[in-house]
């Protein structure tokens, strides 16, 4: 369960996301590696792109998300273990493209550690060029923007069994 401090650090990301740390996550300097909070950010794109339905057709054929662009502020080294609260909500609805803002809490520091934004365009991959944001989908995250913040959406490591 959400503490209170994250609920409040959080308040304004309609989509939250819960990420556990894995021990491989960090590096040689004994913190999570920072490709791992693009990742992150991912994730939560992603559970934010399933709740208005832009997922259904990413393929690699007809229309979906395309990445243009994301940065990332990184605020807080986070270590194992620990678990992350990815906060996700679309600040800006273009002609093409949306505008992503993440913040990445940290369950163990009970602080944004990290924070940035997503440019992702709406693409056409048969045509192979942007398309325009259909109404159906402006007024899905319309929805999603000023309803209640989403039930977490809780995501652990997957175990691979190993063969020999």
């Amino acid at each position: 369960m959400i503490s209170v401090d994250i609920s409040k650090l959080l308040a304004d990301y309609p989509v939250l996301t819960r990420v556990t740390v894995q021990w491989g996550d960090q590096d040689a300097f004994g913190h999570v590696n920072n490709t791992i909070f693009f990742r992150w950010f991912e994730i939560g794109r992603i559970a934010y792109f399933t709740r208005i339905d832009m997922m259904h057709d990413a393929t690699g054929a007809g229309r979906g998300p395309i990445l243009a662009a994301v940065a990332c502020n990184f605020r807080r080294q986070v270590t194992f273990p620990d678990e992350v609260y990815v906060g996700t909500r679309v600040s800006k609805i273009g002609t093409s493209s949306l505008v992503v803002d993440h913040a990445i809490v940290s369950a163990r520091l009970g602080a944004i550690v990290a924070d940035g934004t997503s440019t992702v365009v709406n693409f056409d991959y048969d045509a192979g060029k942007s398309a325009p944001v259909p109404g159906e989908l402006r007024r899905a995250i319309e929805a999603v923007e000023s309803g209640p913040a989403s039930p977490l959406i809780l995501l652990r490591a997957s175990r691979v069994p190993c063969s020999t």
